[in-house]
């Protein structure tokens, strides 16, 4: 939902967009959609502005904003979390599992903000509008994920 309201504030390029309009392209109500814009602004990736004639826009350009970014933003645990019950000790598999497990999502998490800091909201934005342009039912092109290179180039 966070890339999707980004998105839509990437495609309006600076114009302020209410959460009601926001809301009705997420299809949710307007108030988790305010909610979200909190986090957002938090993180500095949004600007919000209360009132008549106001709304929310990017904090920064879209080409500054990656998914890694948006992803650490919202994350309050880690993406891979064990249960909060410790295991039967007695148990052979339950006495030795935690360390195990936790190098396991340990890896994955740091493998899954690798993945999502290599595209920015201007990519995401740009292939969603290579998708516009394209006719119902007609194949699309594989997705470019930028990495920081390509970006820099």
């Amino acid at each position: 939902m966070a890339v999707h309201v980004l998105a839509l504030l990437a495609h309006r390029n600076g114009v302020p967009v209410c959460s009601e309009v926001l809301a009705g392209s997420v299809n949710t109500n307007p108030v988790v959609v305010r909610r979200l814009l909190r986090e957002l602004q938090k993180a500095r990736l949004v600007q919000t502005r209360k009132g008549a004639g106001f709304g929310s826009r990017l904090g920064r350009p879209a080409n500054r904003i990656d998914l890694g970014q948006i992803f650490r933003a919202l994350e309050c645990d880690v993406p891979f979390a064990r249960p909060r019950r410790e295991p039967n000790a007695d148990c052979p598999v339950g006495r030795g599992i935690g360390p195990v497990i936790d190098r396991v999502f340990s890896s994955a998490g740091r493998a899954l903000e690798r993945d999502l800091a290599r595209t920015t909201l201007a990519a995401v934005l740009a292939e969603l509008k290579a998708a516009g342009t394209r006719k119902r039912g007609e194949a699309r092109p594989k997705a470019k994920i930028l990495d920081k290179k390509t970006r820099a180039a």
